[in-house]
């Protein structure tokens, strides 16, 4: 009697659990048209920047930290809608829904707005307070797009093209024209160009 295996009916569910444990990347969100602007007055200082999570449980920061005064007038950063108003732990949040799945929050923020409530580009939206994960004088600011956290830079037209360069200085000048060329440091090779 031949004993039939098991692993070809096994096939779909192991590429299920693939699929969960190893989700793809997050597409970025649109552009928006007019960038967004800056939630406080003065300089762009931003204190501590987006890193994302390796996975949805995993460490980082999802958002970002900027100075910001305790008592600075808090201003929206696009059109929206408030969805929430409240305190999470010790947090006095405000999240504000600017539709097609782009959703932010801003924290801590004192605010006397309601859910429902209509905000435009600009507008005062609360003042920084106290609380929250971050040190007095700074604003955490965090943008969903589609429930997966992204980098909030990216809605106000500030990340620059990443451009790679070599760690070490070349041992001599390289042609765009010759990729066999090998990037030396101290005498030892380094690595090769493209």
């Amino acid at each position: 009697m031949r004993v039939r295996s098991s692993i070809p009916a096994r096939r779909p569910i192991i590429l299920l659990l693939l699929l969960a444990l190893f989700p793809g990347t997050a597409p970025a969100p649109p552009t928006p048209d007019p960038a967004w602007v800056w939630p406080v007055d003065g300089p762009r200082e931003v204190t501590s920047p987006f890193r994302a999570p390796a996975h949805d449980y995993g460490p980082g920061h999802r958002g970002l930290d900027m100075s910001a005064p305790v008592g600075a007038v808090v201003h929206a950063p696009a059109d929206g809608i408030v969805a929430f108003r409240g305190v999470v732990v010790d947090r006095p949040l405000l999240t504000i829904d600017h539709g097609d799945g782009i959703v932010t929050t801003l924290e801590p923020v004192d605010s006397t707005l309601t859910p429902g409530a209509p905000v435009t580009r600009g507008e005062e939206i609360g003042t920084v307070a106290n609380g929250g994960h971050s040190p007095d004088d700074q604003l955490h600011l965090g943008v969903r797009y589609n429930d997966v956290y992204v980098n909030p830079m990216l809605m106000f037209g500030d990340v620059p093209r990443a451009i790679l360069l070599p760690c070490c200085a070349a041992s001599s000048a390289i042609s765009s024209h010759d990729r066999s060329s090998v990037f030396t440091h101290e005498g030892g090779r380094v690595g090769r160009s493209l």
